[in-house]
């Protein structure tokens, strides 16, 4: 294999032309190329390709529209993790809430291993967890002023200061092997079984990191699958081998858990944004339909109904 070389900007374009793409303006589009960076943005050409094997560009595809899908997903992933962050902090207050209520708001006292679910099982699990939340106390306790605070006035820091310092996988994690009724007591607040909150939680997590990363979204794919959910049903979301084609693994799958863990509120203002991003898109694509992309991203063509279905918990 050979090495990679370094490639100026002229040469980036002219990469770009042999494969077929269209420049209305060079100077824009090396100066984009220099802001935004070659590789990030040929990261988006598979929409824009004549076919699979092909690497060439469909004919009267621009580096506009290219461009285009770029800064769309850029848009479209500030919506999403601004949404998960909200869900972050939910979670995290809901659960240093019932657990201090309940253990204690001393790490002495809400990080006992007999807090936790007593399976076989899980106790190799929940002592490396506790290791965990300890090492974050040692290691990040004295960098937020919060969790400084209590260190060096109290001697300890309470469970709903210190989630402040613990990651969204440490958190999901943590919910993962509570006991069956503390399960039970979060979930039930957002009205989700707490199997579907434990398979919730750590999907959720991962695109939290994705985004905050500027990892490509729209197209992501992960190795979780939800379950089939009543808003699967109620929006005839085609079936395929008796598998539901969308909201399964992709980006539809997440607007249905995000429509479940959000308020009614936050739910309507997220559908309005996304809306407002698709459609700023299509109109800035010509050789592609915007079907193509929600199909990729896993929005069926009715995708917005779900802002409006109420189920009774």
């Amino acid at each position: 294999m050979r090495d990679k070389h370094f490639v100026n900007l002229n040469e980036q374009i002219e990469i770009f032309k042999y494969k077929g793409l269209t420049f209305a303006d060079e100077e824009y589009a090396k100066n984009v190329l220099l802001r935004e960076n070659y590789f990030f943005i040929n990261g988006y050409r598979h929409l824009f390709l004549k076919n699979k094997n092909e690497k060439t560009f469909i004919k009267g595809t621009t580096f506009e529209e290219l461009y285009s899908l770029f800064l769309f997903d850029r848009q479209f992933r500030n919506i999403i993790f601004k949404n998960l962050l909200i869900i972050e902090n939910n979670i995290k207050s809901i659960i240093s809430y019932q657990l201090s209520k309940k253990y204690g708001y001393k790490e002495s006292e809400y990080l006992r291993n007999k807090n936790f679910d007593n399976s076989p099982m899980k106790q190799k699990q929940i002592n490396d967890l506790i290791k965990k939340m300890k090492r974050q106390i040692r290691v990040n306790g004295r960098q937020h002023s919060a969790t400084s605070h209590y260190i060096n006035n109290y001697g300890y820091i309470p469970l709903w200061v210190l989630v402040k310092v613990l990651s969204f996988g440490i958190v999901s994690e943590m919910y993962s092997i509570l006991k069956l009724e503390d399960r039970l007591s979060i979930s039930s607040i957002y009205g989700i079984d707490q199997e579907e909150l434990v398979n919730y939680l750590p999907i959720l997590a991962n695109y939290r990191n994705l985004c905050a990363h500027e990892d490509i979204l729209f197209e992501n794919r992960t190795q979780r699958t939800i379950n089939d959910t009543v808003y699967h049903k109620l929006l005839n979301i085609e079936k395929m081998d008796d598998e539901y084609i969308y909201g399964k693994n992709d980006l539809f799958a997440l607007i249905i858990i995000l429509k479940q863990m959000l308020t009614e509120q936050e739910v309507k203002n997220l559908v309005i944004e996304i809306s407002r991003a698709i459609d700023n898109l299509d109109y800035n694509l010509k050789t592609i339909e915007i079907d193509k992309v929600l199909d990729r991203m896993g929005f069926p063509s009715n995708w917005k109904e779900i802002a409006n279905i109420e189920v009774e918990m």
